[in-house]
Parts: C-alpha cells; structure tokens; sequence
C-alpha cells in the first residue's frame, strides 16, 4: 500500500488521525533537537552560574562557627551602610537603563529604517567603543566633564553659563559615563529586533487609515517590545555589577556593590 492511500480513509478524506500522529511525530522531533542544541548552553549556565551562586547562598546561611543562621542577613540589614549602598546601586541601575532607552530607541529605531550598507556602516561606529577598554572612556569622560573640561569650557565660553556645572564626581557623572558604556548593549537588540518586523504589516496598518503616529504606537512599537526587553534586561544586571565607571566617576561619593565588596574583602 502507498503512502497516498494509506493516507485516506474509506470515504477517500484525508486520515486526520494518521497526519496527527506525523505531525506529533515531527513535533517531538523538532524539540529533541533544540534540546540538543540547547543542552551544552544550558550546562554552562548551571555549572558557571547557578551552581557557584547556590553554593555562595548556601554558605550565607552558616555563622563563622559553622551553625545554620541567619545571623548574616540580620548583620546586613542591621549596617545603615549597606542599605545606603543597595539603593544607591538600584538607583544607579535604574537611571542608566532610562537613559539608554531615551538615547537608544531613538538610534536604534533610525538604524532600522536605512538601507542596510547604510545601517552597517553606521552599526561600526555603535560597537567602536567596544575597542577600548572601559576605563579608558571613563578617563575619557573624566576629562571631559569635570570642572575646567571641555564641556564647562565651551559653555562658559559661549556664555550660556556663569560657573562650571558639576557633571563629574556625582551621582551625574556616574549615570553619564555609565549610559555611554551601556547603551551598545541595549541598541544592538533592539535593532535586530526593529529590523525583523515585517514592513508590509506597517503598509496595511496605513492603507486603513492609520496615521504615522498611530502606525508607530499600535504596530511598530508592540512588535519592537521584545528587543527592548532583552536590551532592558542586559543593561539593567550589567549595571549592579559595575566597578571601573562608579568609582572614577563617582569620586567616592557614589558607592555601588561592587565598591562595598571591594572595600570589606
């Protein structure tokens, strides 16, 4: 029997429970595969991440003499010092990740709409940052914000102000240097997320009657919500971690967790 008849039933319709099974088949197929794909990454993740981490919380749970306690956490939240430095850092997170977004969507929304050797020209100068170390271009900025730098100069020079402004050692100067670091991280998802949308879904959103505006809030901006997501995410874990930038930046006034680590080891 061929697989066309054995295909069909006795009143000559297609067997739906035959293309079931194939398909369920085909199904179980696809995800062993991606199973597959993903098992190395995923055992990279436990063994370099999960593993280590769960192992320092289980440590935390024990006093110096080795007795499960949580005298650890209650010394934590006992020190005004520490909860200074988890706001601060939270803070810190909080205002980078908003200005990459207030800075990148923009960018990353122009990059989409050139043509694409246009876009790839204009994509080198986004990741040439990422060939220089990130404190040389905290030093950078150093230099340019702070109280005779360039850009206290120029504004004092063209009179818009009277004194220098104080754009380095701050919480400010920490956001700015900060923001020109991250922002790579959240541009380059977010692009590839805009370039994947389907431009003919933007034509029939207009051929309805839809305005630019309302194109843009009711399609364009939903569909890129993934990309911003993923950048999102990146930009805010990257910054709980951040060292160089924070403690160049913040001239000892803006002390971020990995400053605090720094200091008590």
């Amino acid at each position: 029997m061929s697989l066309a008849s054995a295909s069909l039933d006795r009143a000559g319709r297609p067997d739906r429970g035959l293309n079931a099974d194939a398909l369920n088949a085909d199904a179980r197929r696809e995800a062993h595969g991606l199973f597959a794909l993903l098992s190395p990454g995923l055992f990279l993740v436990f063994a370099v991440i999960i593993v280590p981490v769960g192992w320092l919380f289980w440590l935390s749970l024990f006093d110096e003499a080795g007795q499960l306690s949580a005298a650890n956490y209650a010394r934590f939240f006992e020190q005004a010092s520490y909860i200074k430095t988890f706001v601060t850092t939270f803070k810190v997170a909080f205002f980078v990740t908003g200005a990459c977004v207030l800075f990148g969507y923009p960018l990353a929304y122009m990059l989409s709409q050139l043509p694409r050797r246009a876009a790839s020209i204009c994509l080198i100068f986004v990741i040439l940052p990422f060939w220089t170390s990130v404190l040389v271009r905290t030093y950078a900025w150093l230099v340019i914000l702070q109280r005779k730098g360039l850009v206290n100069t120029w504004l004092m020079d063209l009179g818009v102000i009277g004194q220098p402004l104080p754009l380095a050692n701050n919480f400010a100067g920490v956001v700015i240097g900060m923001t020109h670091i991250m922002l790579p991280f959240l541009v380059l998802p977010l692009y590839a997320s805009m370039k994947a949308i389907d431009v003919d879904c933007l034509r029939a959103g207009m051929n309805l009657g839809a305005s630019p505006a309302a194109t843009f809030r009711q399609i364009f901006f939903p569909l890129s919500l993934p990309g911003l997501a993923s950048g999102l995410v990146i930009v805010f874990v990257l910054c709980l971690g951040f060292f160089v930038t924070p403690a160049l930046m913040g001239g000892g006034k803006v002390i971020m967790w990995a400053m605090r680590m720094e200091q008590t080891t």
